[in-house]
């Protein structure tokens, strides 16, 4: 999908405020496959978005994307240490993504969650990876720079998460496609 255009001369609020309404949609479906949950999605890119706005006017604009990833993916490393303890204490998990809502992603309602459900089984930084690369569709070297890691730490961990997936109980029945660990 082709990003609008961001003009640096345009008044500093309107650019944060165009790139939020263009992007918001793609930002929480990255952040529902990082977290498994849609509205901890939504609190994620609605918190990354809070950190990122004091900081706007200093950001060029031809690298705002991979700068909001970056900052999504490490805030969502912030909220899962201090969640941990949290979830574990809950008598009841948090709901998952509601039935109803749909949006971009692999083939019905029902693969994506199993994939998402998946996808939470994997180690944190296995799972960014396979979220970036695959879901996002970003170069080996795009990954590596937003996660501050080297290009052969996303190809081994790309390479163990698909592994893991594709013997996944859940997914081996389903025709979610997943990518070559190249």
């Amino acid at each position: 999908m082709p990003h609008p255009p961001f003009d640096s001369a345009e008044e500093p609020d309107l650019t944060f405020t165009r790139f939020v309404g263009a992007r918001w949609r793609s930002l929480t479906h990255t952040a529902y496959l990082l977290t498994g949950d849609f509205h901890e999605a939504e609190d994620l890119v609605q918190t990354t978005l809070a950190k990122i706005y004091p900081r706007w006017r200093r950001l060029r604009m031809d690298t705002v994307e991979q700068y909001v990833r970056k900052a999504l993916v490490n805030t969502n490393r912030s909220r899962h240490r201090r969640r941990r303890v949290a979830l574990f204490l809950q008598p009841v998990l948090p709901d998952t993504r509601p039935a109803h809502e749909d949006g971009p992603g692999v083939g019905s309602v029902g693969e994506r969650d199993v994939l998402a459900l998946a996808l939470g089984q994997l180690p944190e930084r296995q799972r960014a990876v396979v979220v970036l690369r695959y879901c996002e569709d970003l170069s080996v070297e795009e990954v590596a720079d937003i996660l501050g890691c080297s290009v052969g730490t996303v190809k081994s961990q790309s390479s163990r998460a698909l592994a893991k997936l594709r013997v996944h109980p859940d997914l081996v029945h389903h025709s979610v496609r997943l990518g070559d660990p190249r």
